[in-house]
């Protein structure tokens, strides 16, 4: 039997704002869309956090025994420079301050995207559409809002109706805005804008001479609105409804709003039975930013080339700082949070490293199926992965205990403490056991030689000298344990 039908999950709506049980529109099968990147330029740390939370959803949904259709799109194409449809295709603009196509850019960041990615583990989506590839889809859907009369052509333009659809529908219902608020809180149109109200966005552009990018339309030689491309790429790959549709806090207005309003227009319905937002990353308490500094490439927290990091770390170190948080809260990066993230990753790998080397006995002292149960139960609990990487914890606790005959396993349970680790830290967290330099090879040397050395004061009985190693080793985090085989050394 499939493990989803033994477990109830539950899953935070916000388009209700509340946990709700989750059930797939058909059985057995997820239909899941997230909003991908705009390749003009490095991926964001942030949006690495971000897509690392659907990475880990995807995996546990797969561990459940779901078929998953996971479709996260590449934008390639009319993205603009801020969200009122003024300025130039952000993929343009590069290509203009680079003089190379944009289909360079694109490619170019493309390929750091994947690079990316693949560094930090995650597994690739079932599809992965281009705005570029959809044009004649994203036509289609326009056609069709503007005969439901709900867009305007204007000079080549398309734009949506906003305050026409609002007399039916809610326009807010995801964002928890209000029309009427809004309307009464924007400046009038300074008549040389093209819309009817401020609150309408544009379905497709008429290119000015200049602009790079550009397709044949009815209305014009032009280019789609951004936030037509997730409409028709989600409806054509997942359906008319499909389950869940994911992205960043900062995309729920007006991006996913417009997104909404587009399919509840052109299908009659709306799209998405559950919207899922993960929260921001800060820098050191302030907001991650380019143009004040404050700013880190997931490459150079691998690398160590950059001002704010002690030393370079591995990305599945990284990964694990960014999954002790809830995908929904905020988190703030910094030297200290990843140092600390680091001895922890360091505690659950040697735990684990140790697991082949237990005995298994005749009866258990612990309830490895209780403590499964917990783990199983703080991932329902809407992907709670700090709750889980506790009990992980607990896990080592345990194993520690075995380790020094202070617990027993009978060999099934054994294997199932085995299995739940391998289960949940590698193929739902998705961290992989790396070696660390500096704990394995010059540290290990390091740790060996005072291990010999103080060796050599105990056969001498100089226990003053022997408690002074062991005590100053633990005190920067090594704890020596004496042993009939012999002393050994573990990083706290």
């Amino acid at each position: 039997m499939e493990l989803y039908k033994e477990h109830q999950l539950k899953v935070y709506n916000s388009l209700t704002n509340k946990k709700e049980n989750f059930e797939p529109l058909t059985e057995g099968y997820i239909g899941m869309y997230v909003c991908g990147p705009t390749v003009y330029s490095n991926v964001h740390l942030g949006n690495v956090r971000s897509f690392m939370s659907f990475d880990m959803i995807f995996r546990y949904f797969k561990h459940l025994g779901y078929k998953v259709r996971y479709v996260r799109n590449i934008t390639d194409a009319g993205h603009l420079e801020n969200d009122a449809d003024v300025g130039e295709d952000r993929i343009a603009k590069k290509a203009r301050l680079e003089q190379i196509e944009p289909m360079e850019v694109v490619q170019q960041y493309t390929v750091d995207f994947h690079n990316v990615l693949q560094q930090f583990n995650f597994l690739p989506p079932s599809i992965e559409p281009t705005a570029t590839g959809h044009i004649v889809e994203q036509i289609e859907i326009i056609k069709t809002i503007l005969d439901e009369g709900l867009a305007y052509e204007v000079n080549g333009s398309v734009y949506f109706d906003v305050l026409k659809y609002n007399e039916k529908e809610h326009y807010g219902v995801l964002s928890g805005r209000n029309i009427e608020d809004a309307i009464h809180n924007t400046r009038v149109l300074d008549g040389q804008s093209e819309k009817r109200n401020p609150q309408d966005f544009a379905l497709w552009k008429k290119a000015q001479p200049e602009h790079i990018m550009r397709w044949p339309s009815p209305w014009s030689d032009g280019f789609p609105g951004w936030h037509l491309e997730c409409t028709a790429m989600s409806t054509k790959y997942l359906g008319e409804q499909f389950d869940i549709h994911g992205g960043g806090m900062d995309l729920k207005f007006p991006h996913h709003e417009c997104e909404i309003a587009q399919a509840q227009a052109s299908n009659k319905k709306s799209p998405v039975r559950y919207w899922m937002h993960g929260n921001m990353l800060t820098l050191n308490g302030k907001k991650m930013a380019k143009s004040t500094g404050n700013n880190i490439l997931p490459s150079e927290i691998i690398s160590g080339n950059n001002d704010i990091l002690s030393k370079p770390f591995p990305a599945t170190v990284a990964r694990f700082f960014m999954l002790q948080a809830h995908y929904r809260s905020i988190l703030d990066f910094s030297n200290d949070a990843l140092e600390a993230a680091e001895k922890g990753y360091n505690r659950l790998m040697n735990a684990i490293n140790d697991l082949d080397a237990l005995n298994a006995a005749p009866t258990s002292s612990i309830d490895i199926k209780k403590w499964k149960s917990t783990c199983y139960d703080a991932m329902n609990d809407d992907f709670n992965t700090p709750i889980l990487i506790a009990h992980l914890f607990e896990g080592v606790k345990y194993i520690n205990q075995l380790k020094e005959s202070k617990a027993s396993l009978t060999d099934a349970d054994l294997q199932e403490l085995k299995e739940i680790f391998n289960v949940f830290t590698f193929d739902v967290l998705g961290l992989e056991n790396v070696s660390i330099q500096d704990t394995t090879d010059k540290l290990s040397g390091v740790v060996d030689m005072l291990i010999g050395m103080r060796n050599d004061a105990r056969a001498n009985k100089d226990w003053a000298l022997s408690d002074k190693i062991r005590d100053e080793l633990l005190a920067i985090g090594i704890q020596l344990k004496d042993g009939k085989e012999g002393t050994t050394f573990s990083v706290q």
